[in-house]
Formats: C-alpha cells, structure tokens, sequence
C-alpha cells in the first residue's frame, strides 16, 4: 500500500474501518514521513535481519520495515487492528502478526520460535503507558537481542540516556545502562502523530552490549542498591541507603569506605561501576556478619 506516514492516509483508513482509538492503549499513529524515515535509518535494517515490532498501529512502520528485513513480527494487542492491517501489509509475505498482549506473551519462546539461528532488532513506536516494563523484558529475560530503535516519551528517553550529575539521570538510567548503551537518534513533536499526544518523544537506540563490564556477586542487591540510592534525591548516598529496605547504616558505612566513595555524595552522581563496586562491597559484608 502506499504511503501511510500522512495525515490523509491515515485518515482515510481509519475512517473506512470505522476505527475508534482508545486511550488505554496509547494508540497514537505516526503521520510523518521524515521520522519514519529516521527511525528505520537509525535501526539499520538489512536484508537479513528478523525485526520485532510491538504496537503496529495500521501498519505505516511495519510496511516500512518490512520492505528491509527478512523477516517482521508484529506484536499488537488491539484484534481491531487485524483487518486493518491485513489490507495495508497485503503486498508482504514478511511478516506475521500475533494478537496477543506484549507484557503476557512468552517472550523467550516467540523469539526461538522465529529466531532460532540470530539475534533480533526491535523497532517500534511503543506505548508509553508500558515502555519501561517492555524495554525491562527484552533485556531481562535472556532474549537474543541485538539492538532496539524506539519511539517513547521524550522525558523516559532523556532518562535512559542520561549520565550522572545530570538532573534526568536516574535508577532507570544506570538499570538500562547495565544491559546496554543508549543515545537518542531523533525527536518527534506532538503533531508528528494522530491524534497528538500529550507530550513530545524521542527517538531511541539501544545496543545492547556483548560484554556488560560490569562483575556483579549479586545482581538483585545491585538493583536494590541503584534504587536505594535514589530513593531521596536530596540525601547523601548514606542516608538514602541507610533508611532503605533492609541495608544496615554500619554496614553501609563500611562498604562506602572500601569502595572509595565519599558518604556525603549523592545517589546521582555515581557511576554504574561505584555502584556496582558498592553493591559488591555490601554483599561482601553481609556474608561476613549473616545477622545482618
């Protein structure tokens, strides 16, 4: 089908299925050409790549993504969205759709099922209601994923993207960080989408890396210890952390020193390494005083 990154494109084929969005979803098509563009640039796409896409809406990336990769799997929740998509990707033998829920789906299962051999990219303009938990599973859950180009909120971009003693950085930005690097690649006004939505986004990359560089003993403590560490913005390291859970301030006092970081420090300005230096330290300390 032709183009439909245009306001009169998409129009036309949600009037003629008599389609309603709905809001719960976060269905907001994209109707610029130019970042369309810019998203499936930037995702570099080739001839024998399997791309996962979540969200399709009617179709306008996954034509597009289509017409580069081997292969496109599409994931959409919204069984209104079917026939829609059954005119606008006619012209593919490409790509499958499955109806079925992102956050419940069997991940792991779904992508050995279409990509036994390789690594998958996702590219995707993905509903901001659930971003997080979506960028959490592909990363989390052992998928063997080798990018993700993705249309979210500018201000969740900005925070995955963030580096320490910045005002965005934050527990979300050192979690992605552990899994994989980030930069922001492109950004979309509110008009670039129908209808508009409430806020700008961003367009972002993320590669996730082969070798994390990071040794953890405990990989839970670790994200506990990130999150802790935020907890209170306007505390120091050691106070953010001693009314945490359940971290010990003496022991806290101690692997603060081991590791060489200042107490008077805030959570923000650490790095992924001092905190996984410090989460280290704790783990060490606990099995040395098990009451603890």
């Amino acid at each position: 089908m032709s183009n439909l990154a245009t306001h009169t494109a998409t129009k036309a084929i949600v009037e003629k299925y008599g389609f309603n969005f709905t809001k719960s979803l976060g269905q907001n098509f994209l109707v610029d050409g130019n970042i369309l563009r810019k998203i499936v640039d930037g995702a570099d796409i080739g001839s024998d790549d399997i791309v996962f896409e979540i969200g399709t809406g009617i179709g306008t990336l996954t034509s597009e993504l289509a017409r580069r990769a081997k292969k496109v799997v599409a994931i959409e929740i919204d069984s209104r969205l079917i026939p829609i998509l059954s005119e606008t990707l006619s012209e593919f033998d490409n790509v499958e759709i499955i109806n079925q829920d992102i956050l419940k789906v069997d991940l792991p299962a779904l992508v050995r099922e279409h990509s036994p051999d390789q690594k998958i990219k996702v590219v995707a303009n993905l509903p901001y209601y659930i971003t997080t938990p979506i960028i959490m599973r592909f990363l989390e859950e052992g998928i063997a994923l080798s990018s993700m180009v993705i249309m979210i909120q500018k201000e969740v971009a900005d925070r995955i993207a963030a580096k320490p003693s910045t005002k965005a950085y934050g527990s979300l930005s050192v979690a992605i960080q552990y899994y994989a690097d980030s930069r922001i690649i492109a950004k979309a006004p509110k008009g670039a989408f129908v209808p508009p939505p409430n806020v700008d986004s961003s367009v972002l990359r993320i590669d996730v890396k082969q070798d994390k560089g990071v040794d953890l003993m405990d990989s839970d403590l670790f994200f506990e210890v990130v999150k802790g560490s935020f907890s209170k913005r306007r505390k120091t390291i050691l106070n953010s952390l001693s009314t945490y859970g359940d971290f010990e301030k003496e022991i806290i006092e101690k692997a603060l020193e081991a590791s060489g970081i200042d107490p008077k420090r805030r959570g923000e300005t650490l790095t992924i390494l001092e905190f996984a230096s410090l989460s280290n330290q704790i783990y060490c300390l606990r099995r040395e005083t098990p009451n603890k």
